[in-house]
C-alpha cells in the first residue's frame, strides 16, 4: 500500500505543471483595457485545460480550446464538459505573454501563447483593444499526427447581464475572418458587472468558421474535427443555449516543425469615455484607435497582420524590463514587475485624437473610480520609465476638469468620478483625501517636466500648482480629519 501511494504521489509530481518564474495569483490572458480583461484566476491551479477563464470580477468569460489528434479531440482550455484535457506541462509569463505548453496524449506538444503587446511609444497600436493568441503544435514521438485546433468565444463577452440578447454576424477581409458579436440593445458609457454594455466584439483569424449553441457547435468540432461554416440565426439572450463563435484550423499532418496558427480577440467602441473637460460640460470622447484606422474592419486587419511585429516588439520588451529589473533589485524584483506590466496597462482606455490624446485609468478591483490621483500616483513609475510623455496624458484630463472652474474646492480632487464617466465633482464632495492628491498631483506633474524637459507643462498651469501648493503649506502642519490612500482605515486626524 505504502508502494502504491508512492508511486502516485510521484506520477501527480510528474503530471504538475512547472511554473515560470513562479506560479502567479492570477495569470494575464488578454488583457489590453479595462474591458478586454481576462485572467485565469488562482483557483484553478493556474491550469488552463477545464478551467474557464473570467472577467477580472470573477464573472466568467466563456472561451474555449480545443485540439483534435488522430481523431480525438481534447480540451486545452475552459470548462465545457466532453473531451478529455490535455496535460499541462508548464506556465512561463513574461511582461506582455503568457505561455502554456501541454501534452496531448504523449503525440504532439501544443504551446499556447496569450500575447497582449505593450506599445509604450506607438500610440496607434497601443489605442487598439485586441489580444493576440497563438497555437503552435509539434510532434512530441517522433511520429506525425493529424491535428484540428479550434477556439470559441461566449456572448458573456458582450455583457455582463446574461439576460440581454446578443446579434452576430461574421465576414471576411483580407484572408481573414472574423466573428463579430454585440448587444443588441446598445447603452453607451454604461456597464453591467464592471463589462460595457456598448461595443462590438470580434474574434478572428485564417479558417473555418461556426456559429450556434455552444453544446452544439463544440460538438460538431469533436465529432467531425472540423466546423460547417454555418451561421445561426437564432438572436438570443446571453444565458440561452449560450450563443457561441468558433473558429477552427485543419493543421494536417504534423511533424517536428512547428505549425502555428494565430487568432485575435478583441473589442471596438467609437465612443470610449464621457468627459466634463475644458467646458465643464459632459462630451463623448472618441476611442483613440478612430484617428489612425478607417473603420473597426480595417483596424482589425491591421490589429492580425500585425502578429510579427507584434511578437518582435514584445519580446523586445519583455527582455528590458526583465534585465533592467534585475540590475535594479535582483531576480525577485523581476517577478513582481514583470507580472505589473500588463496589469498595469490593461487598466488604461486611451482616448481622444492624434492632435489631443487622453488616457483614462479605471481604478480595477475597487470601486471602479476613473482618473484616481493617488491609484495613477504609484502606477506613475512605469510610465516615467517606459515614456514619460504617458503621464502627461494621464493627468491633462485632471487638470482639465479642474481648471474649467467645475471643481470649487481649494485642493486637488480625489477622482474624476465612476469610470467610464468622467463627471468630476461640481459639488466638491469627492472622497477627502486633499493633503495627498495635492502632493501627488505637483510630484507628477514635475516628473513629467523633468523627464522630458517641457517646462512649458508647469507654466501652463502654474495657477492651480501654486494653489495646492498654498494649500499644503496651509495644512499640513496639523492635517484634518482625511483619508489617505488607505482609505480602507477610515479617516484619521493629524
Amino acid at each position: 500500500m505504502l508502494a502504491a501511494t508512492a508511486a502516485m504521489m510521484v506520477s501527480l509530481v510528474a503530471a504538475a505543471s512547472s511554473f515560470k518564474p513562479t506560479r502567479p495569483p492570477a495569470v494575464p490572458l488578454a488583457v489590453r483595457s479595462p474591458y478586454l480583461n481576462a485572467w485565469l484566476h488562482g483557483g484553478s491551479g493556474d491550469s488552463l485545460p477545464g478551467a474557464w477563464p473570467r472577467h477580472w470580477t470573477g464573472n466568467i468569460l466563456g472561451w474555449q480550446g480545443l485540439v483534435a489528434v488522430d481523431g480525438e479531440t481534447y480540451n486545452w482550455m475552459g470548462g465545457a464538459p466532453g473531451p478529455a484535457l490535455v496535460d499541462q506541462i508548464s506556465l512561463e509569463y513574461t511582461s506582455t505573454k503568457s505561455i502554456f505548453t501541454f501534452d496531448v496524449a504523449g503525440k504532439v506538444t501544443l504551446t499556447a501563447t496569450f500575447l497582449s503587446p505593450v506599445y509604450p511609444d506607438d500610440m496607434a497600436r497601443q489605442s487598439q483593444q485586441f489580444s493576440y493568441i497563438s497555437a503552435k503544435v509539434r510532434c512530441a514521438d517522433g511520429e506525425s499526427h493529424n491535428v484540428q485546433v479550434y477556439m470559441d468565444v461566449s456572448g458573456e463577452w458582450a455583457s455582463g447581464d446574461n439576460s440581454q440578447v446578443v446579434e452576430w454576424d461574421n465576414g471576411a477581409s483580407d484572408d481573414i475572418v472574423y466573428h463579430k458579436f454585440f448587444r443588441r440593445t446598445q447603452e453607451e458609457f454604461r456597464e453591467a458587472n464592471e463589462i460595457a454594455s456598448w461595443g462590438t466584439w470580434y474574434l478572428a483569424t485564417r479558417a473555418d468558421e461556426g456559429i450556434g449553441a455552444d453544446e452544439a457547435v463544440r460538438g460538431e468540432f469533436a465529432g467531425n474535427r472540423r466546423l460547417s461554416n454555418t451561421k445561426e440565426s437564432n438572436f438570443r439572450p446571453v444565458g440561452e443555449q449560450w450563443p457561441v463563435f468558433a473558429l477552427s484550423h485543419d493543421l494536417g499532418d504534423v511533424e517536428e516543425d512547428d505549425v502555428e496558427r494565430v487568432f485575435t480577440l478583441g473589442l471596438v467602441q467609437e465612443q470610449v469615455i464621457n468627459f466634463a473637460g475644458e467646458s465643464g460640460q459632459l462630451a463623448a470622447v472618441p476611442g483613440l484607435w478612430s484617428s489612425y484606422y478607417t473603420d473597426e474592419i480595417s483596424a482589425l486587419v491591421a490589429f492580425y497582420n500585425d502578429y510579427e511585429h507584434a511578437s518582435e516588439t514584445s519580446s523586445a520588451l519583455d527582455q528590458q524590463i526583465q534585465s533592467d529589473s534585475e540590475d535594479a533589485a535582483g531576480e525577485d524584483y523581476a517577478i513582481v514587475t514583470t507580472l505589473a506590466v500588463r496589469q498595469t496597462f490593461g487598466a488604461l482606455q486611451y482616448a481622444g485624437t492624434a492632435s489631443k490624446p487622453y488616457i483614462f485609468l479605471k481604478e480595477i478591483s475597487s470601486n471602479s473610480d476613473i482618473q484616481t490621483v493617488d491609484v495613477i500616483f504609484p502606477a506613475y513609475p512605469i510610465f516615467m520609465y517606459l515614456n514619460a510623455s504617458l503621464g502627461r496624458y494621464l493627468l491633462d484630463p485632471l487638470f482639465e476638469n479642474q481648471e474649467s472652474g467645475a471643481y470649487p474646492n481649494k485642493h486637488a480632487i480625489h477622482d474624476l468620478g465612476t469610470f467610464p464617466v468622467a463627471r468630476g465633482y461640481p459639488n466638491g464632495d469627492d472622497e477627502p483625501m486633499p493633503l495627498e492628491e495635492c502632493g501627488n498631483m505637483i510630484i507628477m506633474a514635475l516628473a513629467y517636466a523633468q523627464r522630458t524637459g517641457d517646462n512649458a507643462y508647469l507654466s501652463d498651469h502654474y495657477p492651480i500648482l501654486s494653489q495646492w501648493a498654498e494649500f499644503l503649506v496651509d495644512e499640513s502642519l496639523i492635517p484634518a480629519d482625511q483619508l489617505s490612500t488607505d482609505d480602507f482605515a477610515g479617516t484619521l486626524a493629524h
